[in-house]
């Protein structure tokens, strides 16, 4: 048995982030020592991705980055643009390999951390800590006691809500053979693909060069499209809406990321405690993460540096998601339509507050502004009639 005074089950972007703030406490406190059980090779192990945040100023995962902006546009269904300056921030790209190989040559020089592969069993509870009981990619069984867990593992089930859609996407690495993209700006909203008959879709263009991007094709809807249909989609938008004609596709990447009013428990046993998106980082009106992930990580670590119980806080505050059940039942009853109130809401909020809203940063009175940029009586009606209706299980797939 491996005794420790942190298990931290799963090694994505919260548990890595996690183990990489507990091990670099502050000059003159002991860290905790810390297992990090990292799935083996094989399903478990969640495919590679690309994750993108904002923050101002230089950040610690700075060195992993694949690029960075501080223009964004986004494009009406009519074609109409509006474009904006974030400063003081920048909006980050990283891929999860190069997030994985900057923070695991980190944690290498530090004896507080080990990284075990194995699949987790079962965790259980017993007096003044939890068991981990796991089984190495060789088929050896092995049991680690803590005295605290954090269980970043996806959920097998989605807790009750009012609504549930999908943020599901599929994107090309694309390499075109003349220059078609501006390396200074992010396509964050392009409407002008063809929308669904209920939801929304939008055109993403993180451009890394002038000859090189990712391109994505993203729908909010009910259910996720078959592969064949995010190609055809992708087609479309490459060669009918950007103009870009052939282009070379190195790589892909698919996701589904749910957005939810569900209340996502943080805590599952005494001394057990899930963090990321099974904790509730994910923000339920645009699917952000990363930066979520950040913050909950960070106040988890400072609990261990000031000698409290180290519970990871709300991911978000209960003002926005208030604002986000709104909005995510707006959309899923057709009451709003979601590319114009995108567009809507990039034309007349300054860009980089809208992003500081959607960190949950901005004061009551700028929260007032930008909801006075969506359709108020729709918003009204929608916000009314939220308390009578019931949460129920998620669709099965």
């Amino acid at each position: 048995m491996l005794d420790t005074d942190v298990a931290i089950i799963g090694a994505g972007a919260a548990g890595l982030s996690l183990a990489h703030r507990l091990s670099s406490t502050a000059a003159g406190s002991r860290p905790p020592s810390v297992v990090l059980l990292a799935a083996p090779p094989g399903p478990l192990r969640p495919p590679e991705r690309t994750w993108c945040y904002w923050e101002a100023g230089p950040g610690p995962y700075d060195a992993a980055l694949t690029a960075s902006w501080q223009r964004l546009r986004v494009r009406s269904g009519r074609g109409a643009v509006t474009e904006g300056r974030i400063a003081p921030l920048r909006y980050k790209m990283i891929r999860s390999p190069d997030f994985e190989r900057l923070v695991g040559r980190e944690l290498t020089g530090r004896p507080a951390v080990r990284v075990l592969e194995a699949a987790v069993d079962t965790v259980e509870g017993v007096p003044g800590g939890a068991t981990v009981r796991a089984v190495t990619g060789e088929g050896s069984a092995v049991t680690v006691r803590a005295r605290w867990v954090f269980d970043s593992r996806p959920l097998g089930s989605l807790p009750a809500a009012r609504t549930t859609l999908l943020q599901h996407f599929r994107g090309w690495f694309v390499r075109t053979p003349n220059p078609a993209f501006d390396p200074d700006v992010v396509e964050l909203m392009d409407f002008r693909t063809p929308q669904p008959a209920s939801g929304l879709s939008f055109g993403y263009v993180l451009p890394t060069g002038r000859h090189t991007a990712l391109v994505e094709y993203t729908e909010f809807s009910a259910a996720p499209l078959s592969p064949a249909a995010y190609d055809e989609a992708l087609r479309h938008y490459t060669r009918e809406v950007l103009g870009l004609g052939e282009v070379r596709v190195s790589a892909a990447e698919t996701g589904v990321i749910p957005m939810t009013d569900a209340r996502f428990a943080r805590q599952t046993g005494e001394s057990v405690f899930r963090i990321g998106a099974a904790g509730g980082a994910t923000r339920p009106s645009t699917g952000y993460t990363f930066a979520a992930v950040q913050r909950q990580t960070r106040a988890v670590a400072a609990a261990f540096r000031a000698g409290r119980r180290p519970a990871p806080p709300p991911a978000h505050s209960a003002r926005s998601l208030a604002m986000d059940a709104v909005l995510l039942r707006a959309l899923a009853t057709g009451r709003v339509d979601g590319a114009d109130l995108f567009s809507r809401l990039f034309t007349h909020v300054p860009t980089e507050r809208l992003l500081r809203f959607l960190d949950g940063r901005t004061r009551l009175y700028e929260d007032l502004s930008v909801g006075l940029r969506t359709p108020v009586l729709p918003m009204l009606r929608t916000a009314a009639e939220l308390p009578l209706l019931p949460r129920r299980p998620a669709p099965g797939p």
